[in-house]
């Protein structure tokens, strides 16, 4: 007959191994939630913050790409405010304002100067 320390033992080893499975379940788990991209009910996808406007140039046909990314509120990775009605941003490149309007697809880059300044009216479409 086993005794009450041996016994004690044994409920051990078993509860640990109770522990060590569900743990190892838990951290499987955790994995395959990171290596889905973090996605979670309700949230959207790392692949869906992002949209991409092509704008293009009326005057001249020259066309580029503007990524607008919602959850850290950029456009083309500078600083953005972004509305139901607009997308507008400083773009320190080039130092102007653009504003982007949502519903019409107008882009409008605006800039300052010694001599009053100029706007460039463009197009853009959601890719």
């Amino acid at each position: 007959m086993p005794t009450v320390s041996e016994s004690l033992s044994r409920k051990g080893a078993a509860a640990y191994r109770l522990f060590a499975v569900t743990l190892g379940l838990a951290v499987a788990t955790l994995a395959a939630s990171i290596g889905a991209g973090g996605a979670q009910p309700g949230r959207q996808s790392r692949d869906d913050q992002f949209s991409e406007f092509q704008c293009t140039n009326p005057k001249s046909g020259t066309t580029w790409n503007v990524k607008v990314n919602y959850d850290r509120s950029t456009a083309d990775s500078f600083p953005a405010k972004i509305t139901k009605n607009q997308i507008a941003w400083h773009d320190t490149s080039h130092g102007g304002y653009c504003y982007l309007d949502r519903a019409s697809g107008a882009l409008t880059f605006k800039n300052a100067s010694s001599t009053g300044g100029y706007a460039i009216h463009d197009t853009c479409r959601a890719d």
